[in-house]
């Protein structure tokens, strides 16, 4: 019998059969015809970026990542906290308590901001102490979330700051910006004291000091965690006659809580496929079932987790994710703006080690995490969309006629409830083989071109496997984050001169593992 059991195991072992339950190597196609577009390709995904606190946008470090983000990823407009808070000096008030306005540094902040292209989605918070009725604050910076002492001074404040963005940039310019009052005020206690009516009152008060400037501004909220509060904020002001242009809320990946800046209560990452792309869908078809079904959608965050204190942000595996979120999403969002670009981020406080779980693309010296990668790549992509009918990649040409595919495997490995984030994403964790990629193009002009490949996975622009490999540092020398930079920069993983004949097609099998990101960019020579 054991005899028997021996010749059994090598013949299946020959023919490629799965022992004990394994699964059998996946083969994918991709198919596409250079001739079948679905017409100009959705750049929702560069719509918006968020970062921490306005006051840290004055920081040289700060700035100059974000240069470069701009340069590579090509994002439109920033969201941050904290634009009315003490740190940025915009408000106070004189002995009789009269109103003092001040903006030089919202000024330095968004002359900056407007040298790079990039515009403000300004968000409205938090309340200036001056003007607060309470002490209750967040966050190791200290933003008061107390309503107004007074809400006719709240709606003087507003209207004199964006007169004054009126008259500094010009109406054509603010025209263009979006003007959300306060955030997460769902959150209570945490973000905002009041109540839902008292957050509608300053909701109301904020609208109507922005529309008296000029009634083309746009100004929207409710900027609620979770995605609360949609139908509710759509009824109050079609019911009260009071502006709104577009809805924002806020989704994360992770299956608990909203709120937590230190990591201590720990996250899991939900297994659910609709995980972000269903609250962001319900959101629409809440819009759309509204008084008001036209309104714009603005997710102005989202990531895997809402903690800058989760390892997972560090680990390759968002890279697969971000893409895979932003595919499912499709059309059901104007914008979805990921939180955040960077590392220098102080919720918590200054981070003592550069990689600490921070919701950044960059941690805090400037090192490109897979992350980043994902947003690199899709703003390598062309203007117009092939027809394709896989559900995790992008198939796209330029102005130039070149192809570009960009394409993924995104496999939740996370092992289920009993293990936290914290626990898991901190782990060398190699990622197992998915089988066979085919990549099939029709319709190719004849001629020569390069075939340019870029790779984010395991071991691959994962800056956070070569800091293990360090030993995990407290702290980076000059040469250990030069040295991770430029392993992680983003460089060719491989390229080839091909010859399209008049046939015009080409066909390509690669090698997928589990969280690999391919990007192919079929050059015209």
């Amino acid at each position: 019998m054991k005899k028997n059991l021996t010749i059994l195991f090598i013949l299946l072992s020959l023919i490629n059969v799965p022992l004990f339950g394994q699964n059998a190597a996946e083969n994918r196609t991709i198919k596409v015809d250079y001739n079948k577009t679905a017409g100009k390709l959705n750049t929702m995904f560069k719509e918006c970026i968020g970062a921490g606190r306005a006051n840290e946008g004055l920081r040289a470090d700060w700035q100059q990542q974000l240069a470069m983000t701009k340069k590579e990823c090509d994002f439109k407009y920033i969201r941050m906290h904290g634009l009315l808070s003490d740190d940025m000096a915009v408000y106070r008030e004189d002995s009789k308590g009269n109103p003092e306005y001040n903006y030089q540094y919202i000024d330095a902040l968004y002359d900056f901001l407007l040298s790079i292209k990039v515009k403000p989605f300004v968000e409205l918070g938090f309340m200036p102490n001056a003007l607060a009725s309470g002490k209750e604050t967040i966050f190791w910076w200290k933003g008061n979330v107390t309503p107004p002492k007074d809400y006719k001074k709240w709606e003087d404040l507003i209207r004199n700051l964006t007169q004054h963005f009126k008259e500094r940039y010009g109406d054509e310019e603010v025209k263009t910006w979006y003007f959300e009052v306060w955030n997460e005020p769902n959150l209570s206690p945490g973000f905002w004291t009041g109540t839902q009516a008292e957050y509608f009152k300053l909701y109301e008060y904020a609208a109507r000091g922005i529309k008296s400037v000029n009634p083309a501004y746009k100004v929207g909220g409710p900027a609620t965690a979770g995605a609360g509060w949609v139908p509710e904020t759509i009824d109050f002001c079609a019911k009260n006659n009071v502006p709104l242009d577009f809805i924002s809320t806020h989704t994360y990946g992770v299956k608990q809580g909203y709120l937590d800046e230190f990591g201590t209560s720990g996250t899991v990452l939900n297994k659910e496929d609709s995980s972000i792309s269903g609250e962001v869908i319900t959101s629409r078809e809440q819009i759309s079932n509204s008084a008001k079904p036209k309104l714009e959608l603005h997710y102005t965050e989202w990531s895997s987790s809402y903690t800058p204190a989760d390892p997972i942000h560090d680990s390759y595996h968002s890279a697969a994710y971000i893409l895979q979120k932003l595919k499912q999403v499709g059309n059901a969002a104007n914008s979805m703006s990921y939180w955040v670009f960077t590392d220098i981020f102080e919720e918590p406080g200054p981070r003592f080690t550069p990689f600490h779980g921070g919701f950044g693309l960059l941690n805090t010296q400037g090192i490109k995490k897979p992350a980043y990668f994902s947003y690199a790549f899709l703003n390598k992509l062309g203007e117009t969309e092939f027809q394709n009918k896989d559900t995790s990649s992008w198939a796209t040409k330029n102005e130039k006629g070149d192809v570009q595919l960009l394409v993924w495997d995104f496999t939740n490995t996370h092992p289920g409830d009993s293990v936290n984030n914290q626990t898991y994403y901190i782990k060398d964790l190699p990622s197992k083989p998915k089988g066979n990629l085919k990549i099939e193009l029709e319709g190719l002009k004849k001629g020569k071109y390069n075939l340019e490949i870029y790779k984010v996975g395991y071991k691959s622009n994962d800056a956070y496997a070569d800091y293990l490999a360090m030993g995990k540092p407290s702290q980076l020398t000059r040469d250990q984050v030069n040295t991770i930079k430029q392993k992680n920069n983003g460089a060719l993983w491989a390229s080839e001169k091909v010859t399209i004949d008049a046939k015009g097609t080409f066909s390509k099998d690669l090698k997928i593992n589990e969280n690999d990101v391919f990007l192919l960019n079929f050059v015209k020579l």
